[in-house]
């Protein structure tokens, strides 16, 4: 059993540089892992060199190529898309599900999304279900995990995070602590909701909070795109990670934050945790 650290690309959103241009960034940084965020067509400024998605339409072999020649591998594709639209989720998850293992990893990641204007808690639930059932089959056929995250309005809640990944049925369905999101939320306690899922967490996203935003928005938000560097705000790293050595976890903490220098901090401090709880 070990932990490792990795990050998510995202780390390289203020930079205006390309999802190419911030592999190799990573690797020079000393992580030994990255989590592709990816998208469906094509976008601007992807295209363009100057942001750090990449379009599941790029041929994946090629993709991890890159990866390879820079000696990191991906822990996960961040391939979050609305459980609750399965006409953009379902197909989305799928094409998800077969890219990652042509990249070489086994862990897609999602939420559920936002709750259309429209619908209500019984609906979405209904909703949810199908899309899960649809996609459930296909990442069991390509040995993928699927990683809910969370992120919004039902999986702040530990209790309504576990119901969502049962509605699946499948022991590929599980989930992706956000351990910033979930103290975000501020509807469930962050320790004892990594507690309670642990045994079924696939990935972690290892995003700390800063002092000044968990005053502004903790108990008004359901989740950030990104944090601090881990180590700065108010998550406790040592808990975290004696949690997941505890229920066996054999994965990585991916880091979401917003700069290369909060990318630098982080990937000290969590192996300096890490070591530290013989975790390694």
């Amino acid at each position: 059993m070990s932990i490792e650290v990795g990050v998510n690309m995202e780390y390289v959103r203020s930079a205006d540089k390309s999802f190419a241009w911030g592999v190799e960034k990573a690797a020079q940084i000393g992580y030994k892992y990255i989590e592709p965020m990816v998208h469906w067509g094509r976008e601007l400024l992807s295209e363009a060199g100057y942001f750090h998605s990449v379009s599941m339409l790029e041929d994946p072999l090629e993709i991890k190529e890159l990866m390879d020649r820079h000696g990191v591998k991906a822990s996960g594709l961040s391939a979050h898309c609305p459980l609750m639209r399965p006409e953009i989720a379902v197909d989305y998850l799928k094409q998800a599900i077969r890219w990652a293992v042509e990249v070489g990893t086994d862990v897609c990641n999602t939420d559920e999304g936002l709750m259309p204007a429209w619908m209500d808690e019984k609906t979405a639930f209904q909703v949810m279900r199908y899309t899960l059932k649809s996609v459930a089959p296909v990442a069991e056929r390509h040995k993928v995990k699927i990683g809910i995250e969370p992120h919004h309005v039902f999986t702040v809640r530990t209790e309504k995070l576990i119901e969502i990944a049962d509605l699946a049925e499948s022991p590929n369905v599980g989930f992706n602590y956000d351990c910033g999101n979930a103290y975000l939320g501020g509807k469930s306690d962050p320790y004892e909701m990594l507690e309670a899922i642990a045994p079924r967490t696939f990935h972690v996203h290892a995003k700390d909070i800063s002092i000044e935003q968990s005053e502004d928005e903790r108990g008004k938000v359901t989740g950030t795109p990104v944090g601090c560097a881990c180590g700065d705000g108010v998550i406790d790293w040592t808990r975290i990670v004696r949690i997941l050595k505890n229920a066996g976890f054999n994965g990585v903490l991916s880091v979401e934050c917003g700069t290369i220098e909060q990318a630098e901090k982080s990937l000290k401090h969590l192996n300096d945790v890490i070591k530290k709880e013989g975790a390694v």
